[in-house]
């Protein structure tokens, strides 16, 4: 087998090319000096134009044709650090300094990484290094003289922790943690504290953190998952628990929570897809299927509630306004007083209506639905005092055109002008003619439309200034004759009753 000696002027790596049973054949692929040294002006031109990940290609080639020069893994630590990986970014410098013990350069940004990583004694070791053959050092001076208070407030953070004085933690771990950001044991006990005093937004931005400081951190995003869905955001929660599962599919808790949390998101998506195709009874039953699998956390439940609150103001207003009820106990917001004036208004309580609108322009006084429902709800009730349509025919304000037609016809026929004499067959003109007049009203979808919104069509005090500028009078539509009631309608005695 021939051995190579190295030329000065030659870095060489070996490469097996081609092995048999009966010999051996080596060649050895050398990058000259020259190559190495493109490599590092290239790198370090890219650095300066902040092109790092072009910098770092470039010390990647220099270091695999040189990996005994310490100032390439010097450089190539700069641009690890700058890009935020201060992991290899410390390995590089690790192994400068086995190259190079004597590099004070090298020693004091160490020391400078090390105290961002919390591991102030390793800190404190290379900076006396440093200072003993340089005690001018600026930067140095300055990381020395910050490690024991540093020391100190850690330790008093903890206490705090320990003893439930949260805020006074969080207090002095914002400033521990601006001298030691990358310190992941140092946030979590940040989000400790966050969560003592009920600051899960802040909590998920400190445990989003961790994930990316500790590698391979199926605990945080576990914890991040279990944050997300105690907040509510069901479909954030499911996100992070699966980067669990990536990391580690057989992890037992993320996986016991994946299915938790999956299962409730289905069923959610499910009620909004029931929301948006107007199937009401199936959001109810959905929202509560959420209801029977999760008790315990209030967020979770009150998107349950939240459901229930508009779905089920189609179906049993009551039930919707114990709903809404149910949700504003856990979160108020301004849209859900609207939501339950709504239900009010299906169930024809119009000075709840009118509180309910109150209330959510109390939260958010510029929400416009709030401001027109409050006018809705006010002339409905000025209209209460008035012909009711959905009173005469004997139908919910929810009734669907199938459901009045029916009323009217039933009502119709029992009302019918000619099953009465004397008095009675006048009062039984004017029943004929409201009931005529609600099923005209609410079969049609502009005039329903008006009525819904507290406007009479058929008033002639709100129809002033209409064509011709003549008040609109309903009464003028409707005829009685002789000879039957017209269309296959009711007949009887000669008497007929005709609508145009």
């Amino acid at each position: 087998m021939t051995v190579f000696s190295s030329h000065k002027r030659t870095a060489c790596s070996l490469w097996i090319i081609f092995l048999t049973l009966d010999f051996d054949i080596w060649e050895v692929k050398c990058t000259s000096v020259a190559e190495v040294d493109r490599h590092l002006q290239m790198g370090v031109q890219m650095l300066a134009k902040g092109q790092l990940h072009d910098a770092l290609s470039h010390f990647h080639a220099a270091i695999d044709g040189d990996p005994n020069n310490y100032l390439t893994y010097y450089r190539r630590a700069t641009v690890y650090l700058a890009l935020g990986r201060s992991r290899q970014g410390l390995q590089d410098l690790d192994e400068v300094i086995r190259l190079k013990p004597d590099f004070t350069a090298a020693r004091a940004q160490r020391a400078g990484v090390l105290v961002k990583l919390g591991r102030l004694e390793e800190a404190h070791i290379d900076l006396e290094h440093v200072l003993r053959k340089d005690p001018a050092h600026e930067e140095a001076n300055r990381l020395y003289t910050s490690i024991e208070p540093l020391k100190r407030d850690i330790l008093e953070a903890y206490s705090h922790v320990r003893t439930g004085r949260y805020n006074h933690a969080i207090l002095i771990l914002k400033s521990v943690i601006e001298h030691c950001p990358w310190d992941a044991a140092l946030r979590d006990l940040r989000v400790e504290a966050y969560q003592g005093v009920g600051d899960m937004m802040s909590a998920i931005a400190d445990i989003r953190i961790t994930t990316k400081l500790t590698q391979d951190n199926t605990e945080g995003y576990l914890k991040l998952a279990n944050m997300y869905y105690q907040i509510g955001d069901v479909e954030q929660g499911l996100n992070e628990i699966r980067e669990c599962l990536k990391l580690d599919p057989d992890h037992k808790n993320c996986f016991t929570l994946y299915k938790k949390i999956k299962k409730i998101n289905k069923i959610l998506n499910d009620a909004q897809e029931y929301v948006n195709n107007k199937e009401y009874e199936e959001c109810v039953n959905s929202a509560n299927k959420v209801l029977k699998e999760e008790k315990n956390i209030d967020e979770v439940k009150f998107l349950a509630y939240d459901k229930l609150c508009q779905c089920q103001t189609h179906l049993s207003p009551a039930a919707a306004i114990t709903a809404c009820q149910s949700a504003l106990d856990i979160k108020e917001e301004a849209r859900l007083y609207c939501d339950m004036a709504e239900a009010h208004i299906a169930d024809e309580l119009f000075d709840e209506a009118v509180s309910d609108y109150q209330k959510a322009l109390n939260v958010d006084e510029n929400l416009q639905r709030a401001k027109d429902g409050l006018e809705k709800a006010q002339k409905l009730k000025k209209q209460a005092s008035k012909r009711d349509y959905y009173k005469i025919l004997g139908v919910k304000r929810t009734a669907n055109k199938r459901e009045i037609t029916k009323a009217y016809r039933s009502l119709a026929q029992k009302w019918h002008p000619d099953h009465f004499d004397g008095e009675e067959k006048k009062k039984a003109e004017k029943m004929f003619i409201d009931i005529a007049a609600a099923k005209e009203v609410l079969t049609d979808d502009e005039m329903r439309a008006k009525f819904d919104n507290g406007e009479d069509p058929l008033d002639p005090e709100q129809q002033q200034g209409g064509p011709g500028g003549h008040p609109f009078n309903p009464f003028q539509h409707f005829h009685f004759h002789q000879g039957g009631f017209p269309g296959g309608g009711f007949s009887g005695g000669g008497f007929k009753f005709q609508f145009n």
